[in-house]
């Protein structure tokens, strides 16, 4: 009965982490013209100051211990590449098409996980995640005649990225690095990488602009506090497929706000993808048992 209440907490949670970052990318894409790294600015130093109320209502350290430093280092700067892909993406594709690039992480995270952390996939999970990436032909339609390639790419590439920070989330959680100090450096390391460009190049903004910003960061802030809680009630394999729900919300949203309907083609790379999701979620869920 505790466990089921856990669980049902846990699904919760992620699907409600699922509908703030599908929030944070219509927010993002609302913003319009806004330079990449302006857009990453706004969106990282608001979640850092609500991050900074978990730091100082625990009085945790703000430098990185000798043993974390480099994992934490790697995990925000290749953060920092994948909301730069996803960003540029957002700017030029469909809310759904960009999140469901954004979403091969998952997949991405499971190579770099074989890599970096020896936890090799076996053959059903190998199988997924080729599939995956068939899927993803299909809403990146890779041709010299398809304008949204680069985008597409952009999107797809950042989605690497984040499972490659996702991967030293895990190693750094694992060796006992609390989830709300990792959220607070990583804000913190985008912030001030992208600080310059706002100082020195600084692209004017309309009110309307500054305000899906600041959205933006609070939707953001919202989902990565809500994702954290989510595992700490129940492990990935039995809620991570709730993750996928975004791409769900990122196409009403895109639809409702903004009056994007993504092609034929793209719908079959989103049943490809999810489907072999599901097929993962089910495999791993059977394996642990």
């Amino acid at each position: 009965m505790e466990r089921n209440k856990r669980l049902g907490k846990a699904i919760l949670l992620i699907i409600l982490s699922a509908f703030f970052f599908a929030l944070m990318n219509m927010f993002v894409s609302l913003s319009g013209d806004v330079p990449v790294i302006q857009k990453t600015f706004f969106r990282n130093l608001f979640a850092m100051i609500i991050a900074s109320g978990a730091m100082i209502k625990n009085r945790h350290y703000i430098i990185p211990k000798k043993g974390e430093r480099t994992g934490i280092f790697l995990r925000s700067l290749f953060g920092l590449l994948g909301m730069f892909g996803n960003f540029y993406a957002l700017s030029r594709l469909a809310v759904a098409d960009a999140s469901l690039l954004n979403k091969m992480s998952p997949f991405f995270a499971m190579i770099f996980s074989a890599v970096l952390l020896r936890e090799r996939p076996d053959r059903v999970q190998t199988a997924c995640i080729l599939t995956a990436f068939f899927g993803a032909m299909f809403v990146l339609k890779p041709s010299f005649q398809n304008a949204d390639l680069l985008p597409s790419c952009a999107g797809f590439l950042g989605g690497a990225c984040a499972g490659l920070a996702y991967t030293f989330v895990r190693k750094l959680t694992g060796g006992g690095t609390k989830g709300y100090y990792i959220v607070f450096f990583f804000s913190a390391f985008s912030t001030l990488c992208t600080l310059p460009v706002m100082i020195f190049g600084y692209s004017p903004m309309t009110w309307g602009q500054l305000l899906c910003l600041l959205g933006a960061g609070a939707a953001a802030a919202g989902g990565q506090f809500a994702i954290t809680a989510a595992y700490t009630y129940a492990p990935a394999r039995e809620i991570s497929i709730y993750d996928y729900s975004q791409i769900v919300f990122a196409a009403v949203l895109g639809f409702a706000v903004m009056g994007q309907l993504p092609d034929v083609w793209s719908f079959v790379g989103y049943f490809i993808i999810v489907g072999a999701a599901f097929v993962m979620f089910g495999y791993n869920n059977g394996k642990a048992k």
